[in-house]
């Protein structure tokens, strides 16, 4: 079947759902000569092929990294349940798409962490390598595992399994980190001497050089280093100047359809919104621009190189870029020559945004989406979302004025404070908007037929580092009582027919709030829940409730307590160790003005404050106001 090198054989691959996930080989990949390079670094997503190859922070670290003539990356996703079962019934090694070797043989094995329900899919990587589990289990022969991404930043529940976390973003330090793990190998210097020599290094945590204390009530006492020559406070590493931040214009093209199948331009990184409820939102402050011309310069390269039919524009807060009319407007001129489509996700729906949208969508087809997030403007305000009623309903009469009569609006369930007035608030918001598009749109106009509103809602989890970290998380059965008040709500409005409802999984959410907020007990519990079977976990097929609250029973881990608990305002959070920019004390503030349901405006408004003007840099020092 293939005619290159590949670690499966012909037989395996044509007996495993899309063998192209294994291959290697696409189109702008990076191969080397193993004997001209003295670092072997793999990159992993711990997730199926589709979804890794979406992940844009994959691509920028793989570009950057085999830019360095002595560094080859190559990447790693985790197998699918049916290659996974027939490489442990034939112990064939997990491997490198680009070169086929055995994960095992290099130097480096770095784990993405971007949402906590992968964790143990981190340890199907590991184990298929045949890298321990733990790290205080792996000798000289084995690749530094090392982890970042969001779930970095608290990185406690899974700190037995890692031997460093790079806290922040990948750009900055890995030159050093290498050169230093070059300089100590070819010097004979031992495993334990590297991981003390980048411990050193700005935002490299090493979890076996720090002990945690407890309290008899099972909250920390205390948490630090075990030498006196290591920091006891991780500070994250940031781009400071994004403008002149390289971006890859030869991303690697997958063989087969992927979650997010486009070309991606990341234009800036940061929000100003300040959501109470969103980490991202926090752990990416300041706000950042990257130069318009460079994005123009370099959307028309990746378009080119790579054959992609669409092209997104990547940020928290699309609208919130100042450049981004300039760049649309080039965009849609440039990219209807090639038919190219154009994606504008994160946009706040105002006259410029619909018109953006009707240029590059096919109004018949597409349908906007509105992220109101609570359906009363108290909650609004308690969240601090800063959108009222009316910037929905003036926003959808735009729309509706315009041609669309499809809206798709995401809210949350369980937020902190609220009450069934709030819950229902979000089906008599969809009905406002119905209302609306009949108001607004007369029949004869009514081309694409009446307004579909899809409701979806998630359940809140609170995070480290926002002003919710403090805040008590529901329990399943308060979340599905929560569902079904607002389904009954939807039910019972005039427009209830134009009104299709959904809701996430609520086993799903409690887990990823334990660890969201977890501390190191928690590392057992997913080692056993591992060995038991459990992987995928993110993928509602594979996850096995019964077995984790089996493994929290018999490892004697109450769930209450990571979840229900509301936080003492001076506890000691398992994450309080690093800092974000953004200080505990500020957060503390902004979740005293939650129960008020006092607002704070945004960055670019007025400066709240908040610590990340410690950087220098972005819209602290006045950039894209």
């Amino acid at each position: 079947m293939s005619t290159v090198k590949t670690a499966l054989s012909d037989e395996i691959l044509m007996t495993v759902e899309k063998p192209a996930r294994y291959i290697g080989n696409e189109i702008n990949s990076v191969v080397k000569d193993k004997n001209s390079i003295s670092v072997r670094f793999a990159i992993c997503f711990p997730d199926v092929y589709e979804i890794g190859m979406s992940h844009i922070g994959i691509q920028i670290l793989y570009d950057m990294l085999n830019k360095y003539d002595d560094v080859w990356c190559e990447r790693v996703y985790s197998p699918w349940v049916d290659l996974d079962r027939i490489m442990r019934e034939k112990s064939i090694p997990l491997f490198a798409l680009e070169s086929q070797d055995p994960v095992k043989d290099f130097d480096f094995l770095g784990i993405t962490l971007q949402y906590e329900m992968c964790y143990t899919n981190i340890l199907q990587v590991l184990d298929l390598s045949g890298i321990p589990l733990l790290s205080n289990e792996r000798d000289e022969n084995c690749p530094i595992v090392i982890g970042g991404g969001p779930c970095a930043y608290n990185p406690e529940p899974i700190a037995d399994f890692f031997d460093i976390f790079y806290i922040g973003e990948g750009e900055t330090k890995y030159r050093q980190l290498l050169d230093i793990y070059k300089e100590y190998r070819d010097n004979g210097r031992s495993r334990y001497d590297f991981l003390v020599a980048a411990a050193k290094i700005g935002g490299m945590y090493v979890p076996s050089l720090y002990e945690t204390s407890y309290n008899a009530d099972g909250t920390i006492k205390d948490f630090k280093p075990l030498r006196d020559d290591i920091p006891d406070v991780i500070y994250k590493e940031i781009v400071v100047d994004m403008k002149s931040a390289d971006y890859p214009t030869k991303p690697v093209v997958p063989f087969i359809k992927c979650t997010q199948d486009r070309a991606v331009l990341e234009i800036q990184r940061g929000c100003i919104r300040g959501c109470r409820f969103c980490q991202a939102g926090e752990l990416y402050k300041p706000v950042r621009e990257r130069d318009v011309d460079d994005m123009k310069k370099k959307a028309l390269e990746i378009l080119r190189n790579t054959g992609h039919e669409e092209i997104s524009l990547s940020s928290l807060s699309s609208s919130d870029y100042s450049k981004l009319e300039e760049l649309t407007d080039y965009l849609i001129e440039e990219c209807s020559k090639k038919y190219v489509n154009i994606s504008l996700p994160s946009l706040r729906i105002d006259n410029y945004a619909l018109d953006a949208f009707g240029k590059v969508q096919d109004i018949k087809k597409s349908s906007l989406t509105f992220a109101p997030e609570a359906g009363s403007q108290h909650m609004r305000d308690v969240i601090n979302k800063g959108l009222t009623e009316e910037d929905i309903l003036n926003g959808s009469k735009m729309a509706f004025e315009r041609g669309w009569n499809k809206v798709k609006l995401y809210f949350m369930l369980g937020l902190p404070g609220e009450t069934k007035e709030d819950i229902e608030g979000i089906a008599e918001l969809c009905d406002k908007i119905a209302r609306v598009f009949f108001d607004t749109v007369p029949k004869e106009d009514r081309k694409n037929g009446p307004v579909q509103i899809t409701a979806s809602t998630s359940f809140f989890i609170p995070k480290p580092f926002t002003a919710f970290q403090w805040a008590p998380m529901n329990t399943k059965e308060d979340f599905l009582n929560k569902a079904f008040i607002t389904r009954t709500a939807i039910v019972s409005q005039l427009n209830q027919k134009r009104i299709k409802y959904n809701w996430h999984e609520a086993d799903v959410s409690v887990m990823e709030g334990i660890f969201a907020r977890g501390d190191r007990k928690l590392c057992k519990v997913i080692l056993e829940a591992y060995k038991r079977g459990c992987f995928y976990d993110a993928w509602g097929e594979f996850y096995k409730n019964d077995v984790w609250m089996q493994v929290f029973e018999d490892m004697g881990i109450d769930i209450a307590f990571y979840t229900t608990r509301e936080r003492e305002l001076d506890e000691i959070f398992p994450w309080d160790f690093i800092r974000c920019g953004v200080s505990k004390e500020w957060l503390k503030k902004e979740w005293q003005k939650s129960k008020k349901a006092e607002v704070t405006l945004n960055c670019k408004t007025q400066c709240s404050g908040c610590g990340a003007a410690i950087y220098g840099t972005g819209i602290c020092i006045g950039d894209g106001r």
